[in-house]
């Protein structure tokens, strides 16, 4: 359907531009936009190696686990089903922190991750777990709390305060997995009673 809407906004766009004689305008804008994404994406590499960087450190120096353990009663309330030592928990626990920072190329890696462990665990192959349907609620909505990706792209646009879009991510990213998680828990309940399974 998306695919559809663009197409229609793309023609749509292209026949009034040949109506009003003004093709050459689509040209250029394409052209600009071209020249612009490959610029945006250029300039926040160096933002990205950054928080990558700091993600491997982290991890390297045990941060990582130190976290882990800090957190560990949140994770055995959102993840009854998961050991806390199982692998899946350090992919899960990484994947969330990448979201907290705003790094959601770098969470990727760690969610596929998470997800294959976590099918380990699953009695239905064939039917997501309720650990992995809590993993992707969370994972969609996460908490950002430094969106460096996004301040990185206001730099490179040249944006005049490009952290002020902090405040409002926390506010939208903490409202979103709060009602995520109370979605989950709410719903998983309700089908826990009616088919006496997870």
């Amino acid at each position: 359907m998306v695919n559809i809407i663009w197409l229609a906004l793309l023609v749509s766009g292209i026949a009034v531009a040949g109506i009003n004689g003004r093709i050459e305008v689509v040209t250029k804008a394409a052209m600009d936009s071209a020249q612009a994404g490959v610029n945006i994406a250029i300039e926040i590499i160096g933002i990205m190696a950054l928080w990558l960087g700091i993600m491997r450190v982290a991890q390297e120096s045990g941060m990582i686990n130190f976290l882990a353990r800090i957190v560990c009663p949140i994770t055995r309330f959102l993840f009854p089903q998961v050991p806390q030592d199982h692998p899946a928990m350090g992919a899960i626990i990484m994947n969330i922190s990448a979201n907290i920072l705003g790094l959601g190329n770098a969470a990727t890696p760690f969610g596929l991750k998470a997800m294959q462990e976590l099918q380990e665990l699953n009695d239905s192959p064939d039917e997501a777990s309720a650990a992995m349907c809590t993993f992707l609620a969370i994972n969609t909505s996460c908490i950002t709390l430094i969106p460096a990706t996004i301040i990185g792209i206001r730099v490179a646009s040249g944006s005049a305060n490009p952290t002020e879009i902090v405040g409002p991510t926390i506010f939208a990213t903490a409202t979103g997995t709060i009602v995520a998680v109370t979605a989950d828990k709410i719903l998983r309940s309700r089908y826990k009673r009616k088919y006496g399974k997870d």
